[in-house]
């Protein structure tokens, strides 16, 4: 964000002058958060890094409180960093704060919101989450593609052995991101994108830009009439190349499917087979079409993708700074099914501690650090009256080390999750890292269950190392930015047999 600042300053000063008492008229309203002092026109940008947002935001409120106020460019926002006022926020409030703030970027590659995570809260939204819950997340569908997540686990179990017989140093982050995007894949598109070659390198080379894309800093999103600086920095064409090439692929993806002579690779069919199919019949309230379509797997892909792959090498992250809960983990799985070479997903609910090492994983680490959202209308948080058209930050990061809600958060302790009721389905507001109320992530039970499946086999089948020279104090735990926040350094380590 900072890297604006100059262009912005070189405006022309009647510009400033008219905006620096459009800004200072914002600043003036009564009863309104208390917060850092931003300058004229670009408020509190200047003070903001995107790839630290959620650190950066915890520390303010330890000068300001749980809830304080920022100005960022012409936009107001308020800061909420405890779980008392996320309640408030996300459930009492919910009607209010149930749209996202618009953004860009993100706009361009969902097709103007035709899908459910960044289109407006209204009609059409809850027709498109009626239909991705029904038809992609029920549990019933879930586990309708449990052999999919099941064939492709077993082809990274294999995939590694191949390392620990080559004493080859294993890229936990590279083989996770590519056991998650084979899942996902194949439950979208009804094939898989992991075969070496021009295929595999097209697509992944798409998947990381439009993932960079949907993060990416438009200035025109905080300082409209600033738009020209996007021009000038090039992400506008960025943008706009990687949309058409987003474009052609998901429309090779549908003639695909509409070809007669294509072999289904699933009895069900995959979700661009069901939605073609809801479009064929014509009986929902909306007229589905071609783009309706792309902008839906756009979200699978992306998003189911992201979410599942960070959270698996954050779980794999935490194991390794802490070998006590790696054994216990390892011990748990070993003794309850003995030399058993695959831990399928009926055999994970019986390992109740595997359960809460994932879940003190999303807690400590929060996959999704920040939750944002944009008021509809005016509320009262705190005493404080919050206007439309506030961009609202629920600091999850900081709520889920909150000392008032966690014993000694800054340990990664499992057990405080064995024999508690505390779970991550949004009601329990000390624990959201999916969110919560009616914008909370719909996926959940698919990406919990290939994050299970996959921890399960990565820690029944091999002992871990860190490769020569190394310690456990070398594992980084820095975060980058991201609709889900992976680790900044790939997490390589040793394979041994399990004995």
């Amino acid at each position: 964000m900072v890297s604006f600042l100059h262009l912005i300053l070189i405006s022309s000063p009647f510009l400033v002058l008219f905006l620096f008492k459009k800004y200072t008229s914002i600043n003036n309203l009564s009863a309104r958060p208390p917060g850092p002092r931003g300058l004229p026109i670009i408020g509190n940008l200047h003070q903001l890094d995107s790839s630290k947002l959620s650190l950066q935001l915890w520390k303010l409120s330890n000068i300001y409180g749980p809830l304080f106020s920022l100005q960022i460019g012409l936009k107001p926002a308020i800061v909420v960093s405890s779980p008392k006022l996320a309640k408030q926020v996300l459930k009492d409030h919910d009607l209010t704060v149930c749209s996202r703030p618009p953004s860009l970027g993100q706009q361009k590659l969902s097709y103007n919101g035709l899908e459910m995570i960044f289109s407006p809260y209204n009609d059409y939204w809850r027709e498109i989450r009626k239909i991705c819950v029904v038809h992609f997340f029920s549990s019933k569908k879930i586990s309708s593609y449990s052999h999919v997540r099941n064939f492709e686990v077993n082809q990274m179990i294999k995939k590694i052995l191949g390392h620990v017989d080559s004493s080859k140093i294993t890229n936990l982050s590279e083989i996770i991101m590519s056991v998650s995007s084979a899942i996902i894949c194949r439950i979208a598109f009804g094939r898989r994108y992991e075969d070496e070659g021009a295929e595999r390198s097209r697509f992944h080379g798409l998947l990381n830009e439009s993932q960079a894309m949907f993060l990416t800093f438009f200035i025109r999103d905080y300082v409209p009439f600033m738009g020209w600086v996007d021009i000038l920095t090039g992400s506008l064409t960025r943008l706009e190349n990687i949309f058409k090439e987003l474009d052609v692929f998901f429309q090779e993806v549908i003639d695909e499917h509409l070809d007669p002579n294509r072999e289904k690779g699933t009895e069900e069919g995959d979700i661009v087979d069901v939605l073609l199919e809801l479009k064929k019949q014509g009986r929902l309230s909306i007229d589905l079409t071609n783009n309706h379509i792309k902008a839906i797997i756009m979200d699978i892909l992306v998003a189911a993708t992201d979410t599942s792959a960070a959270t698996s090498v954050w779980v794999m992250t935490g194991l390794m700074k802490n070998p006590r809960v790696m054994k216990k983990a390892q011990e748990e799985i070993r003794n309850t099914y003995g030399k058993k070479t695959f831990i399928n997903e009926d055999d994970i609910q019986n390992l109740v501690y595997l359960k809460a090492v994932i879940k003190e994983t999303l807690r400590f680490f929060a996959p999704a650090p920040l939750v944002p959202r944009e008021t509809n209308k005016s509320m009262v948080i705190n005493g404080y009256e919050i206007q439309p058209k506030t961009l609202v930050y629920v600091n999850v990061w900081a709520i889920q080390r909150d000392p008032e809600a966690w014993k000694e958060p800054e340990e990664f302790y499992p057990e405080r999750f064995i024999n508690n009721d505390i779970d991550f389905k949004g009601q329990d507001f000390e624990l959201i890292p999916f969110g919560s109320g009616r914008r909370m992530c719909p996926g959940i039970p698919l990406g919990i269950a290939t994050v299970e499946l996959i921890i399960a086999n990565l820690l029944n089948s091999f002992d871990w190392e860190m490769p020569a020279g190394m310690t456990r104090d070398d594992i980084d735990t820095e975060g980058l930015p991201g609709l889900a926040q992976h680790k900044k350094n790939h997490l390589c380590l040793v394979a041994k047999h399990h004995t």
